[in-house]
């Protein structure tokens, strides 16, 4: 059980990580995964690389981050973090107030679905930052375009941007599921009024879409620039073929007409 008045912190530790690998920590639910530490408190662990607590001690959050180490896809130095004050007020209504979140009961669907929100906050807040870097980084390249007419010659750093776009998108979708609402709801959806009230409140759907705007644009940028980039390189083989051709005439008739004289 949880205390009234708790902590829900949101540490994204990495890339992902491999729950099929991890046997030592029994869960007692999946989808997502959730379990409960013997120090006290609850753990909701998720694929794409971000645990979940609520109500574990420092002590208990440092031993646990230390047993799932090894099943950290490329583990970050420092988990990036985000807090949530929680408040359990029996026959309540489930709120948002003082930026304090109130909740009923804190039973372990419920404790999911406020994991999963948290979760998608979290690794949306990391990609909006990654998609802010990459426009950032994009942006000169077309701005000289613009004004002067010039193309950047790094083909290489283009296609870099290129992948990191699509590595974006491929996390987003595969493996966050940003967009889709968790399985717990299947089996308890009394909760969705819940957990469409958390969407609302982190904005998940907006944030998404506007990310989902940014990337394209950036990957289209790209495509273009490249595509472009391409277009000139083909261009100058083009010239270098007739060129060739063109001696090769001269040398022709320079063989026909003065060697024979």
């Amino acid at each position: 059980m949880l205390s009234s008045t708790t902590t829900a912190q949101s540490l994204l530790v990495g890339l992902g990580i491999e729950l099929r690998r991890i046997n030592h920590l029994e869960a007692i639910s999946r989808d997502p995964t959730i379990i409960a530490i013997h120090e006290g408190g609850y753990a909701v662990l998720f694929r794409f690389g971000v645990v979940v607590l609520f109500d574990v001690s420092p002590q208990a959050e440092a031993k646990l981050l230390q047993q799932l180490h090894p099943f950290i896809k490329r583990p970050f130095d420092a988990p990036i973090i985000e807090s949530l004050d929680i408040e359990i007020i029996p026959d309540a209504e489930e709120r948002f107030a003082s930026g304090r979140l109130i909740l009923r009961v804190a039973e372990v669907p419920v404790l999911q679905l406020v994991a999963d929100i948290l979760a998608k906050s979290l690794v949306l807040d990391h990609y909006e930052q990654q998609a802010s870097g990459a426009f950032d980084r994009i942006e000169p390249l077309a701005e000289r375009m613009q004004v002067a007419g010039h193309l950047p010659r790094q083909a290489h750093d283009l296609l870099c941007h290129i992948g990191e776009i699509l590595q974006i998108q491929h996390r987003m979708v595969a493996r966050a599921q940003v967009g889709e609402k968790p399985d717990v709801l299947w089996e308890h959806p009394e909760h969705e009024r819940l957990w469409q009230r958390l969407e609302n409140e982190y904005e998940i759907g907006e944030r998404q879409i506007a990310l989902e705007r940014k990337l394209d644009l950036i990957s289209g940028t790209a495509e273009t620039l490249l595509g472009l980039i391409q277009d000139r390189r083909t261009l100058r083989v083009e010239w270098y073929i007739v060129i060739l051709i063109v001696i090769e005439i001269i040398l022709t008739l320079y063989e026909l007409f003065f060697r024979h004289a």
